[in-house]
């Protein structure tokens, strides 16, 4: 007998289904479906939860997960909306954020869940298709789709949280925790120092020392090469070091500027407590005074991993003016002689890995400091000017790894936002550049150097809407420093008088006077035969040098 009370069942209604589905819903209920459905349901889903995660479980799985993924989806279109918004409005906030510690923490944790999650998505929607429902060619060929697709979602979220991770830490050792710095007359002044760290040597001895200035709005950079023998260095008002040398570090020979790192590490690092590295701010001190600027931070490169860094942006492409010899051993250290070379780098257009990187930017062999110095100026252009975004992203790991173990520096890690966003500023445009020295000053001035004439042309260099003139003795931007003499020092005019103008365009030097090719062996031949002064005029013009 049929009970009358008992709740009758409409047809399609059954199991929790929704008014107007049935069970031939093939989507939700995929038995009994044919085969090309069956195929067809597979790769949908797996399309659905690549592009919109949780979609897949709305329609074909559990409803309340489909709705939960479905939301924070939104959720992060949203937030990847707002932040496109403040790259476009306010770049340096974006970066700001990104290399906050704690911010940068929190993000590291959001993009590794969600990498977990969507993952997690990826393997109920694999439940979800029922693979033992579809032939065993299309199971493995939606198998395969399935973990490509998770891959190249779930896997790029993960990439990216171990490489935002890998920026954070390297942020924390490379940059300080101190306070943020003032543009100083509209400019943000950075002393570069390139040394080494032996050991056998308490602090560095920087062999190369450049201020990077750069233009607080517009990013227009200059470079101030000072050379590593300028002696009676200034040290700025306000330093420590003028309790022991108040008319300047003046004690004959062997007070150069770049000895005073060390003996401010060895002798007088009770006059900075508190300061990390007392001999790198003397230093940053004493270049402030001798420019007549005030130098806000520093960047110490350790050359010994110099090479690492170039070889992990995969090399420098430059033009160079003449050949530059990987120097042997040193056989008279008062006269600068060394053994026979152990190679040579060839005038012309070439792509210098970071070894010859290194010898390009340091041999000073067969010519003088200021050639050096031009070439050193070229590579750190060179460097700027192709560590591109695309470069960045693809070797970022190898350069952050590369930049824990070449730079220190006493910069803000909190101001990093703005610094980089001057940097993408300066990128498009030219460089101009000053040399205490040749071909700007005479070659004697580094020894009884004037501050005054100093003081003029550094101000005339920074000032306002001016990038310098030959006149003026400054480079202008994209030029090269002028020919060289026989003995590798810039020809222009006596104390006194200006520099013959640069040329904005140079010939590298690949042939004799007679027109026969310079050669590896030539160059050796000559060594062998202690015939230097072949050698100098043959690699005369190797401090001419342009970035490509």
């Amino acid at each position: 007998m049929t009970n009358r009370y008992a709740p009758s069942r409409r047809p399609g209604r059954q199991n929790g289904q929704q008014p107007g589905q049935t069970l031939t819903d093939p989507v939700r209920h995929p038995s009994g479906a044919a085969a090309a459905v069956l195929n067809k349901r597979a790769f949908l889903l797996i399309l659905m939860t690549l592009l919109v995660p949780g979609s897949a479980q709305t329609v074909a799985g559990n409803r309340r997960i489909g709705r939960i993924a479905l939301r924070i989806t939104l959720t992060v279109w949203a937030v990847t909306l707002a932040v496109v918004l403040l790259l476009v409005t306010s770049r340096s906030t974006l970066i700001t954020l990104l290399t906050n510690p704690v911010a940068s923490l929190l993000l590291v944790i959001v993009l590794a869940t969600l990498a977990v999650g969507w993952a997690g998505l990826f393997i109920n929607t694999l439940r979800l298709i029922r693979p033992v429902m579809l032939a065993p060619r299309i199971r493995a060929a939606v198998v395969v789709s399935l973990v490509f697709a998770m891959i190249l979602s779930s896997g790029s979220l993960g990439y990216a949280a171990y490489l935002l991770n890998v920026g954070r830490t390297a942020i924390g050792s490379i940059f300080s925790n101190g306070p943020a710095m003032e543009p100083s007359e509209g400019r943000f002044n950075f002393l570069m120092m390139g040394g080494d760290a032996g050991a056998d040597r308490t602090g560095r001895r920087p062999d190369s020392l450049s201020v990077i200035s750069v233009d607080a709005k517009t990013g227009q950079t200059a470079i101030i090469s000072v050379p590593r023998n300028l002696q009676n260095a200034q040290f700025s008002e306000g330093s420590p070091m003028r309790q022991i040398y108040p008319d300047g570090y003046d004690c004959g020979d062997e007070c150069l500027i770049n000895a005073i790192n060390t003996e401010v590490t060895n002798e007088h690092k009770d006059l900075y407590p508190g300061v990390a590295d007392p001999g790198a701010q003397a230093t940053l001190e004493a270049v402030s005074g001798s420019l007549g600027i005030k130098v806000q931070a520093y960047v110490l490169v350790d050359m010994d991993g110099f090479a690492k860094l170039v070889d992990a942006m995969g090399g420098i492409r430059i033009k160079a003016g003449g050949w530059v010899p990987i120097s042997g051993e040193t056989i008279d250290e008062a006269n600068g002689i060394h053994g026979m070379p152990l190679g040579w780098i060839p005038a012309g257009d070439t792509t210098l890995d970071g070894y010859h990187a290194l010898w390009y930017g340091r041999s000073r062999e067969f010519v003088d400091d200021y050639a050096r110095i031009a070439r050193q100026q070229c590579v750190q252009q060179a460097m700027l000017k192709q560590l591109d975004p695309g470069t960045l992203l693809s070797k970022f790991e190898d350069i952050v790894n590369a930049g824990t173990k070449v730079v220190d520096s006493n910069i803000s890690a909190g101001q990093l936002g703005s610094f980089v966003d001057l940097a993408m500023k300066a990128k498009g445009q030219e460089t101009s550049r000053l040399t205490i020295g040749p071909p700007d000053f005479d070659a004697s001035f580094s020894t009884v150097p004037d501050f005054d004439q100093i003081h003029e042309k550094v101000d005339k260099l920074l000032a306002p809407q001016a990038s310098g003139s030959a006149e003026d003795g400054i480079l202008q931007p994209g030029t090269a420093p002028g020919p060289l003499s026989a003995a590798g020092t810039a020809r222009f005019a006596q104390p006194g008088t200006q520099p013959a103008p640069p040329t904005s365009d140079f010939t590298p030097v690949t042939t004799t006077p007679d027109g026969e090719p310079i050669t590896e062996e030539m160059l050796n031949q000559f060594k062998r035969q202690g015939d230097e002064q072949s050698i100098r005029e043959l690699v005369a013009t190797n401090g001419q040098c342009a970035p490509l």
